[in-house]
């Protein structure tokens, strides 16, 4: 692109505020649409943003439109809703999804939009929403080389990282593998953790010997920041957002063919957390779910 395009942005919250934000202060002209949680909204407006009333609006006003939502249920009712990007999107436009989605559902919406002209690629996202306010966050492109150098400087305004992984489809694919070793790895730390008050071990042991070892890494870490400090703060992902991941992991090896064992069962931990009413709170807190479980309670 010569000039600077016009950027479209739906799902500003906990990831996508930061990364709205950085674009806007690298100089473009952005459009948001926004949702409940009306705070980062009115931030982002203050900063110069101007918001549509619904995803056809923001399409017309967006030469990129960036997607960071939920889940595929929602990329699907933002394409194809009747006011939806869709129904506003010039020729020409592209669309980057952010979010965390099943591969099958992009591939299908990739062929929708490219029949209207419009071009869908992945891209969805590493690292934290502290790392989204730097500007620092990682993604995982799945696209044609030509599409990627184009959009570049533009991702570099959030982006740390740019990693890119293949055609449209394998973004969503790695996150998704990326996904299931990060969480299965949680719901092992969760499991430990709760062995240790069960057995009569201090947990700031287990931290002890983790940290000295080959185990040690930043999924421990932020585990371990609610363990033992009960930060809040230590990795804001909804345990609902976790089982949603491993549904769409599942559904893909399955539908590949692959025999699996862990897979499934990381998936169930997730589920049986989501059917004991503790969706909302998150990733970390596999914890205190797995201990009360055991009649343990972490809090201090």
């Amino acid at each position: 692109m010569s000039t600077k395009p016009r950027v479209g942005f739906i799902g500003v919250g906990l990831m996508g505020h930061g990364m709205a934000k950085n674009i806007l202060a690298s100089g473009y002209k952005l459009t948001i649409m926004g949702h409940k949680n009306r705070k980062p909204v009115t931030d982002l407006v203050k900063r110069g943003a101007k918001e549509a009333k619904n995803a056809a609006a923001l399409a017309k006003a967006s030469d990129v439109i960036f997607l960071c939502v939920s889940s595929s249920a929602q990329v699907e009712e933002l394409v194809r809703g009747k006011s939806g990007i869709a129904a506003g999107a010039a020729k020409g436009t592209i669309v980057v999804d952010t979010s965390t989605s099943d591969p099958t559902s992009t591939l299908e919406l990739a062929g929708e939009l490219k029949a209207v002209g419009v071009k869908l690629i992945d891209a969805p996202l590493g690292r934290t929403p502290k790392e989204a306010e730097e500007g620092r966050l990682n993604t995982f492109v799945g696209s044609d080389a030509k599409t990627l150098k184009e959009l570049r400087p533009l991702i570099e305004t959030w982006a740390e990282n740019i990693i890119h992984v293949g055609p449209l489809g394998n973004g969503h694919k790695i996150k998704l593998i990326n996904n299931f070793i990060a969480m299965s790895y949680s719901a092992v730390w969760a499991e430990a953790y709760t062995a240790c008050t069960k057995t009569g071990v201090d947990q700031k042991t287990l931290y002890d010997v983790v940290k000295a070892g080959g185990m040690y890494c930043g999924n421990f870490e932020n585990m371990s920041k609610w363990v033992i400090g009960r930060d809040p703060k230590a990795h804001e992902f909804a345990i609902r957002n976790c089982l949603k991941d491993q549904r769409y992991f599942n559904n893909m090896i399955e539908a590949s063919g692959m025999a699996a064992m862990v897979a499934p069962a990381v998936k169930q931990s997730y589920a049986m957390a989501v059917a004991k009413g503790d969706g909302e709170r998150h990733m970390p807190m596999m914890s205190d779910v797995v201990g009360e479980l055991n009649g343990i309670k972490f809090d201090k």
